[in-house]
């Protein structure tokens, strides 16, 4: 029988990268090939908001990264309690064209 052995991999976190980047609205586009997720920082009163942050991921990788959210929050919850989901009074102000949002 053989044995598998699992390969470690070195990620390394930039100290810039590591305070990371305030986001209140993700906006989901997709092609046959990729989802692109762009974050934004909305502030109340201000009409112009800009992507903070565009991550853009294979079907597979958003599959994954799904599957991951929804077991983290499922534990964040057993953990903390029901996420409460505040409703928005309407989409927000945006203009990108068709789009998910989260």
């Amino acid at each position: 029988m053989k044995e598998s052995k699992q390969q470690q991999i070195n990620i390394e976190l930039p100290e810039d990268v590591a305070e990371g980047v305030y986001a209140n609205l993700a906006i989901i586009n997709h092609s046959v090939s990729e989802f692109i997720i762009d974050f934004v920082k909305i502030m109340p009163g201000v009409p112009k908001a800009k992507v903070k942050s565009r991550i853009i991921l294979t079907p597979q990788h958003a599959k994954r990264l799904l599957k991951a959210l929804a077991d983290n929050v499922q534990r964040f919850e057993s953990v903390h309690g029901k996420i409460k989901d505040y409703e928005q009074s309407g989409p927000p102000p945006v203009n990108f064209g068709p789009a998910g949002e989260a």
